[in-house]
């Protein structure tokens, strides 16, 4: 039995007419005719009941009708589906993400995803630092990753969609919480509250910024990841610089204050390196294309405020 064959016996089904079924599917009405005769001829069966005026279904066809609908919805459905996957409009796709970044670059990743390619599930892995996302995206543990720059080891390819300063963050009651100007060179005496990793990236960033300003930071508190770092903050432990996105996060007892003499960091989307996965290519796509667009509503912004 072939998949033409129920097709033609769909046709005739649905028009009980051979004329406009061969009309319907743009071929003769002889061949529509052999093919159906060939169907009942496998089966062993009557389908339809033909006369001078009228063809109508046996009971046979009656029950096969309802049983080829459904089988034909399945094959169109599965063929949409491939075709879709193929495209990169359909799939699953893994993002691991920074602690921060699920606060302050989520919400416009996965907005963006949604709006244009509605079949695609993106399954978030949370609260991961660089170096833990270079390794899970070189195991196959996830798809893309949010980082922050520079990457830890080999075969990952990265594409910068976003730049941002470090900011401070302070106690409520620390005494720079209340200053109206902060720079870097009045951290001179304070103690620190990092990352535990040796290879964060917003840790290397503190650091080379403290530097510049003729100091080396005193590390006084390791934290395993952001939540615990600001929670340490909160308590007067010490002090954070972090990227600017931080603000995005609910903060309890933590004031952040900009510096204006701190550097950038760059945050970055990460993917195993020679990876040809479609759905993967479209959400990298969709997601740059979204920083981009708010990086150019926010020049247009500020160069109508120079106007």
């Amino acid at each position: 039995m072939e998949l033409r064959h129920l097709r033609y016996f769909a046709a005739v089904a649905d028009t009980c007419h051979f004329g406009r079924a061969a009309d319907r599917l743009h071929i003769a009405q002889p061949a529509l005719s052999y093919a159906i005769r060939q169907l009942e001829a496998e089966l062993g069966v009557s389908l339809f009941a033909r006369t001078t005026r009228q063809v109508t279904l046996t009971a046979a066809g009656e029950f096969l009708k309802g049983e080829v609908d459904r089988i034909l919805v399945g094959i169109d459905a599965a063929v949409d589906g491939v075709q879709r996957v193929a495209a990169g409009r359909s799939g699953v796709v893994r993002l691991g993400l920074t602690g921060i970044a699920v606060f302050s670059h989520l919400p416009r990743i996965a907005r963006a995803v949604r709006s244009e390619l509605p079949h695609v599930e993106l399954r978030i892995v949370s609260d991961l630092l660089t170096p833990d996302q270079c390794d899970r995206l070189r195991d196959g543990a996830i798809d893309l990753g949010v980082l922050r720059p520079p990457v830890v080891g080999e075969g990952i390819e990265v594409r910068t969609i976003d730049v941002e300063p470090l900011v401070l963050a302070v106690a409520s009651d620390h005494r720079l919480a209340v200053e109206p100007v902060v720079s870097v060179d009045d951290l001179r005496s304070e103690s620190f509250v990092m990352y535990d990793s040796r290879d964060s990236a917003v840790n290397e960033a503190a650091v080379r910024t403290c530097r510049t300003a003729g100091f080396v930071p005193h590390r006084a508190h390791d934290a395993s990841g952001t939540p615990v770092l600001l929670a340490l903050v909160a308590a007067g432990l010490g002090v954070a610089l972090l990227p600017a996105s931080v603000r995005a996060l609910p903060l309890e007892n933590v004031v952040v204050r900009d510096l204006p003499d701190t550097g950038t960091m760059p945050v970055a989307l990460a993917r195993r390196a020679g990876d040809d996965n479609p759905v993967v290519d479209a959400v990298a796509a969709v997601a740059a294309a979204a920083f981009a667009s708010a990086s150019a509503r926010a020049l247009d912004s500020s160069m109508g405020e120079i106007r």
